[in-house]
């Protein structure tokens, strides 16, 4: 039987032409693990202004990362990721560049979207069976003093503050930056990635990410197509018996 991974999270690994491009703006490949360098007619960005979402990988958060709960594994936790991924309708989204709380992200272009907000709703919900309860130092770790009343209650019921009401959809490209950083690393992407923004996000399907161990960097373990096509990671064996 294989060992669980320290942390399993849902997300949604955005589509071509963003994924290329995001994950060489962040310098690793979270499919592989692999560094993915920039091309050699672009600069890459600061190395401190991408080590933290570099960590996590390239995608969304729909149900932010969780220790399994007693009672569940990964192959349970597989079978319900096809079964939620299977048969649901793909969509088009707008992105735009944004800052949000002092980091730079691929928003929705509109400010909100039905079908991305029904998706993350329903993601919170599916897998709320599989998520441990958060420690005292992981609640900390949010910084419960500095949220809302309302995200302090999403963080209390869900681990996580920013869920249903307070859900902002975000493609996080950089860590906390302070002001110059932030209005250099727009300046940035706007030159270097602008145009991935005519195109509309397709979205098609969700993702399973872990974190193998404690400090571990986030990989993919396995995609979900809409269509109910799978894709491994090379995070797939943390799925398996």
């Amino acid at each position: 039987m294989s060992m669980p991974a320290h942390r399993y999270a849902i997300y949604l690994a955005p589509a071509e032409p963003f994924r290329t491009f995001g994950s060489q703006w962040l310098g690793r490949d979270a499919d592989t693990g692999a560094a993915r360098p920039m091309p050699p007619d672009m600069t890459p960005p600061p190395a401190d202004w991408v080590k933290a979402p570099a960590h996590y990988g390239l995608h969304a958060t729909l149900k932010p990362p969780f220790r399994l709960a007693d009672g569940t594994d990964g192959p349970m936790l597989d079978a319900a990721a096809r079964d939620f991924a299977r048969g649901r309708e793909t969509f088009d989204t707008p992105l735009a560049l944004r800052a949000l709380r002092t980091f730079i992200a691929w928003c929705l272009d509109d400010g909100g979207s039905r079908a991305m907000h029904a998706l993350a709703d329903a993601c919170v919900l599916a897998f709320e069976r599989f998520r441990a309860p958060p420690t005292t130092d992981e609640l900390a770790r949010r910084k419960p003093e500095r949220l809302t009343p309302d995200e302090r209650r999403m963080l209390n019921a869900w681990g996580y503050p920013y869920v249903f009401d307070t859900f902002i959809f975000h493609i996080t490209l950089t860590g906390m930056l302070d002001a110059a950083n932030e209005a250099a690393a727009l300046a940035c992407l706007s030159a270097t990635g602008g145009k991935l923004l005519e195109t509309p996000l397709h979205v098609d399907g969700i993702s399973v990410f872990v974190q193998p161990r404690r400090g571990d960097d986030f990989i993919v373990a396995r995609h979900y197509g809409f269509d109910g096509s799978t894709t491994d990671g090379a995070g797939a064996a943390y799925l398996q018996a």
